[in-house]
């Protein structure tokens, strides 16, 4: 069985105004001054690329005590 999970790290408390795809696995929310308030990331249980994701240190901690493999493009 393929476990396809979808993980939202919410970063700031604020009002949502546009968001970026990185790629079809990951995406960032962000406010209207162009703060990044959450990390969208699907498929999780094959891993995560932390590749230009904000906050790349706590969120790489993050998923790691969940048990998430990390892995990097460059």
């Amino acid at each position: 069985m393929i476990k396809k999970l979808m993980l939202y790290i919410y970063i700031k408390k604020a009002p949502y105004s546009y968001g970026e795809n990185l790629d079809i696995e990951r995406r960032i929310d962000y406010d209207a001054d162009g703060n990044p308030i959450g990390i969208e990331l699907l498929c999780v249980s094959t891993g995560v690329n932390t590749d230009n994701l904000p906050y790349k240190t706590e969120v790489e901690k993050l998923l790691g005590d969940r048990g998430i493999k990390i892995y990097a493009q460059n």
